[in-house]
C-alpha cells in the first residue's frame, strides 16, 4: 500500500515536472460522451449529424463511440487490430438494438451490457482490423507490460521503446489508404487512441493534407512522464498549430482536443 501510495505521488511529480508547454484555449460547446475511463470531449456542431467519423483504438471500451453514433445518428469506422478488441466489437455487434443492463463499469473494461445500443444497427459501427500507421505495412505489435492491459503499441513505449519484447504481427493502414477505403472525403471527428504511434501518424496526415475538423489525440507518451514525452507533445502541437489548428481542451492527463479554425 505504502509503495503504490509512493509511486502515485513520483508519478504525479514527473506529470508537473514534465508537462508540455501547451496553451488550451476553451470553448464553450464542449460535450462529453462516453464513460469515466473512455470518455471524450469535443465541440458539438452541426456538421456532426448524420456524419461518418474515424476512431482509432476501441479497446475493451467503446462507449464513446456508441454514445457519438446514437446522438448524432452517425456512423463510426473503429480502427484497432488487437484481437481482445476485436472479440469485443463481436460481442457489440452481438447485441446492436438492444438496450443497456447495466451501468457502465470502473476501469478500461466495458460489458457489452452496458451500451445502450437500442439506436445501434450492424451498418453504424464497422470495424477496420488494422493498425493505423504511416505505411500500408505488417507491422510488430507489442503487448502491454501489463498484461491485464488490452492496448498494443508499434512504438512499445510502454517497454521504454524496445523491439524485443512480447508482440503480436498486424496489418496496418495508412490515414489516406483509410479515408479511401471508406469513400470518406472529409472526416468532422477523428479519434487517435494508438499507443504512442499518433505523434508520426498527425505528422503524416498533415503532410498529406489530411485535416479532421477536430483531432481528438491521447498523447501516450504523458503517462510516462520524461524529457522524450515532452518534446514529442510539444512538437505535434506546434505541427497542429502550424496547420491552423487550436487545443480546445485538455483533460490533465494525456487526452486533447484540437480543432481546425
Amino acid at each position: 500500500m505504502l509503495a503504490q501510495l509512493k509511486n502515485r505521488v513520483m508519478r504525479r511529480l514527473a506529470r508537473r515536472r514534465f508537462a508540455p508547454a501547451i496553451e488550451v484555449q476553451t470553448s464553450t460547446d464542449l460535450i462529453r460522451l462516453g464513460s469515466a475511463n473512455g470518455g471524450w470531449t469535443f465541440e458539438a456542431s452541426p456538421d456532426l449529424l448524420h456524419c461518418t467519423i474515424v476512431s482509432c483504438g476501441l479497446g475493451e471500451d467503446a462507449s464513446f463511440d456508441i454514445e457519438f453514433a446514437s446522438r448524432f445518428f452517425a456512423r463510426v469506422v473503429i480502427v484497432d487490430p488487437t484481437p481482445r478488441a476485436l472479440r469485443h466489437f463481436e460481442e457489440i455487434q452481438e447485441r446492436v438494438g438492444q438496450s443497456a443492463l447495466q451501468s457502465y463499469a470502473s476501469g478500461g473494461k466495458q460489458p457489452a451490457t452496458a451500451y445502450e445500443l437500442s439506436k445501434i444497427t450492424r451498418d453504424t459501427l464497422l470495424l477496420e482490423p488494422s493498425a493505423l500507421w504511416i505505411e500500408n505495412a505488417t507491422l510488430k505489435f507489442f503487448a502491454p507490460a501489463n498484461p491485464d492491459h488490452v492496448s498494443h503499441s508499434i512504438v512499445n513505449f510502454q517497454n521504454n521503446y524496445s523491439r524485443e519484447t512480447a508482440h503480436i504481427e498486424v496489418a496496418a493502414i495508412s490515414p489516406e489508404e483509410l479515408l479511401e477505403k471508406y469513400q470518406l472525403k472529409t472526416v468532422p471527428l477523428m479519434k487517435l487512441d494508438i499507443e504512442g504511434a499518433e505523434m508520426e501518424v498527425i505528422r503524416h496526415m498533415l503532410e498529406q493534407s489530411i485535416l479532421p475538423r477536430q483531432l481528438l489525440a491521447e498523447f501516450d507518451e504523458m503517462n510516462y512522464p520524461s524529457d522524450r514525452s515532452k518534446k514529442n507533445a510539444e512538437r505535434a502541437d506546434r505541427l497542429l498549430r502550424q496547420q491552423g489548428y487550436s487545443c480546445r481542451d485538455f483533460d490533465g492527463l494525456a487526452n486533447f482536443l484540437y480543432v481546425l479554425r
